[in-house]
């Protein structure tokens, strides 16, 4: 497993809500890339609850919603966007939680439409939320208009958490 360079990094006005690690207000994702999966793990906090402990649910729909968009950057070296997205809470995520672990790949590609599977865990390994989400890859060209170039690795291999 190897950490994934944050592409966007040196751009000006970069603010993502899900990865920017300098929105003050965001969820500062970090991305990992374990073979055909990009991993992600989350420490809940309680200023993300819905009800009392327990995550809110459009927070978790966001974490799926990035993760799914890191798999269009590092697998297929483009950037892009979703065009639809489904989420299925099957058990309450607590922001008690030490560590949640997103994992996503892809499932599907038609042409420029990109299926990828996302699940969420709590820290015991049990799957709590799913998600699909399509995403409309972009060309090279669009890609390299809205600011990315590349999506790489850093460094050495670390070891499983």
């Amino acid at each position: 497993m190897r950490k994934i360079k944050n592409p966007w990094m040196d751009k000006e006005g970069y603010n993502c809500f899900g990865c920017s690690p300098d929105n003050p207000i965001g969820v500062h994702m970090e991305f990992f890339e374990d073979g055909d999966d990009i991993i992600s793990f989350w420490k809940p906090q309680t200023h993300y609850q819905g009800w009392i402990d327990t995550m809110h649910g459009g927070i978790l729909c966001t974490l799926i919603d990035e993760i799914a968009g890191w798999v269009i950057f590092r697998k297929l070296q483009t950037s892009g966007m979703t065009t639809h997205l489904e989420i299925r809470y099957k058990k309450p995520v607590m922001t008690t939680e030490p560590q949640i672990t997103l994992r996503a790949h892809i499932a599907e590609q038609r042409r420029n439409l990109v299926t990828i599977e996302v699940t969420l865990e709590n820290s015991k390994g049990e799957i709590c939320t799913e998600g699909k989400a399509t995403y409309f890859a972009f060309n090279k060209e669009k890609a390299k208009e809205m600011g990315f170039t590349s999506c790489e690795l850093e460094g050495e291999e670390l070891l499983p958490m």
